[in-house]
Formats: structure tokens, C-alpha cells, sequence
């Protein structure tokens, strides 16, 4: 039997958490976040003037686009890596937490604060990097959701000491999506895709109905393999979770980055779909995005070089409200 169904992802398994993992940081020049989170609104349309060399070049256009609320952020902590010199698998980090935000996080043991950031600016070339500790705060947000969101971003800088300078500053401080992103970026988008629950080989990997003359089921694989040896292959489709997984998009180009002010620009009458009014400060990103209304999204900077020639800001005509 031809198998139906691609193998690009494997094994298909539920996402061990809601929070999109991060498992590739790139790496940029520029002092300034590495990723923030998002919460899926949902899809609108927009008419933009197209910037690219194609055939509708300097030509009104009309796009659709993905619509992510961005709850509060503050980086409540740094975190410097050190690996040892003999065994590179073996990293040791030490976290340096601002007070008053480890108390609203409910964090308790705190071993350095910030009070301790000039002995560390001393030998901070004994450690290979230097990471933020953000968390985001969806509470205003129609999420459902009312604790903290803590992860860890990565800082672009040209060496250890310019990306702790940048993480000092603003330790203890809220952060934006403008204070990492631009308009115009092309990024990666990471989130979880809609689960779907148990689902059988027809609905999971596309198989063929079986014959109407079979005198076994019909809805169901086949042969699993063969007699000598008596294996069951990996490859082979079986029934399973479906959806829930983990999902990385690529070159995702942010169209718009607006402020709670500006929010009423893009809020349909009633609100969108199973999910509402949006309140907070916003992102439209170019195209679709795994997963379904109030599901958290994860922006990074791009890892391929799509941003090398520069970036330009759209120019928006128009963002539909039906």
C-alpha cells in the first residue's frame, strides 16, 4: 500500500506545553530582543500599495492578515550562560531577577537581584551569553488567562558586554513590540496548531477507503507490515493524535505595529470572532498563523536573511471592518 501522508513531521505528538518552543535563536547585530509573545485575535483584510518587484508592482492590493494582541511585557531578570571547558554539553546559568518584579511573579527565592549587576559587569567575560527573562501579562486580554507568561529571548549585540549593557537597562522595565520589531520585517511565527483529538488513518494520513467487498474494516490501514520479521515500521499510518503540534512558519512580514490607542482601526463591530474587542497595543503580520483564536503565538526574528536588503514599512490604504 502507498503510504498517504508526509513524514516532514515525526513523530505526531501533542505539544508538551502552550508556550511555543524555542529551539533556534538567530543571531543579529542590532541591541535589541530576540522574540516577544502574541495572542491570536484572529483574520482580517487590508489594501496596501505592493513594494515587491512583481507584476502588481506600485499597485493597490488587497492582502489578508493575521491580527495578534500583545498582552504587557518586563524583563524581570537576566540570565548569563557559562560552558565548561571541558564537557561543552554541560552549561551552567546564573539568573540576576529584579525584586519588585520577582514579587509579582511570586518568585521567592532570589539568590541576585539587582543590586549585584556591578560585580557581575566585572567578570562578565567569564560567560558565553546573556539572555532576557520576560514576562507577559495577559490578564487584560480576552484570553481567559490571568498568570503571568514567563520566557526566555535571546539579545542581539556585538559581544556579551554590549548585550548585558542593553539587558541593565532595561531590567525591571515594560518592553514593545517596537522596541525588537519594525513594520515592513519579514520574521518566524511559532505557535501550536489546532488539536483535533484521536482521529483515525483516513482523517489523520488521508487513506484510501478501503473496497466495498472487504471482508474486514474498511476504514482502516491495511497490512501493517510484513510476517518475517514481524515489524510494524514507523512510517507506517496509524491512528493517533491529530493536531496540537508544535509549528514554525517562516518569513512572516509584520504589516503593522499599532497602539492601544490606535486599536479602534482594525476592531470590527462586535469584535472578532471567538475572541472579542481588542484593547491592548496590536500586530498584523502578513497571511495566516498556526492555530486558533486566543492561542499564544511566538514572533522571532528571522533566521534566514530576508531582511539583508533592508526593510520598507507598507503603506496601508485601508483595513476592512466586515
Amino acid at each position: 500500500m502507498v503510504r498517504k501522508g508526509s513524514l516532514q513531521y515525526w513523530p505526531h505528538r501533542r505539544a508538551q506545553g502552550r508556550l511555543p518552543r524555542l529551539r533556534t535563536a538567530p543571531k543579529f547585530l542590532e541591541a535589541a530582543l530576540g522574540n516577544i509573545v502574541g495572542y491570536k485575535v484572529g483574520m482580517t483584510r487590508i489594501a496596501m500599495i505592493d513594494d515587491s518587484e512583481g507584476p502588481a508592482k506600485n499597485m493597490e492590493v488587497s492582502r489578508a492578515c493575521t491580527v495578534l494582541e500583545l498582552p504587557k511585557m518586563e524583563v524581570y531578570g537576566i540570565r548569563l550562560y557559562h560552558t565548561d571547558s571541558v564537557d561543552k554539553y554541560n552549561k551552567s546559568r546564573t539568573e540576576i531577577l529584579d525584586k519588585a518584579s520577582a514579587q509579582r511573579l511570586n518568585i521567592k527565592k532570589i539568590k541576585n537581584d539587582e543590586s549585584k549587576l556591578d560585580s557581575f559587569k566585572g567578570r562578565i567575560k567569564e560567560f558565553d551569553d546573556a539572555r532576557a527573562l520576560i514576562a507577559a501579562y495577559p490578564r487584560d486580554l480576552n484570553v481567559g488567562q490571568h498568570h503571568p507568561m514567563r520566557f526566555e529571548s535571546n539579545v542581539g549585540g556585538k559581544s556579551i558586554e554590549e548585550k548585558f549593557e542593553f539587558l541593565t537597562k532595561n531590567l525591571g522595565k515594560e518592553i514593545r513590540a517596537t522596541d525588537a520589531f519594525k513594520p515592513g520585517e519579514f520574521v518566524d511565527v511559532m505557535s501550536i496548531s489546532i488539536g483535533k483529538g484521536w482521529a483515525g488513518v483516513m482523517k489523520r494520513y488521508h487513506h484510501a477507503k478501503r473496497g466495498r467487498k472487504n471482508t474486514a474494516k474498511v476504514r482502516h490501514g491495511g497490512v501493517l507490515g510484513t510476517v518475517v520479521p514481524a515489524k510494524v515500521i514507523f512510517s507506517m499510518g496509524r491512528a493517533g493524535q491529530m493536531g496540537f503540534n508544535y509549528r514554525t512558519e517562516h518569513n512572516k512580514r509584520i504589516l503593522r505595529i499599532g497602539a492601544k490607542a490606535d486599536s479602534e482601526a482594525i476592531n470590527k463591530p462586535g469584535g472578532f470572532k471567538n475572541y472579542g474587542v481588542v484593547n491592548n497595543d496590536y500586530m498584523l503580520i502578513d497571511g495566516s498563523v498556526p492555530g486558533p483564536a486566543k492561542r499564544l503565538v511566538r514572533v522571532r526574528k528571522s533566521i534566514r536573511a530576508r531582511n539583508a536588503k533592508g526593510i520598507k514599512e507598507p503603506k496601508i490604504n485601508y483595513i476592512a471592518k466586515d
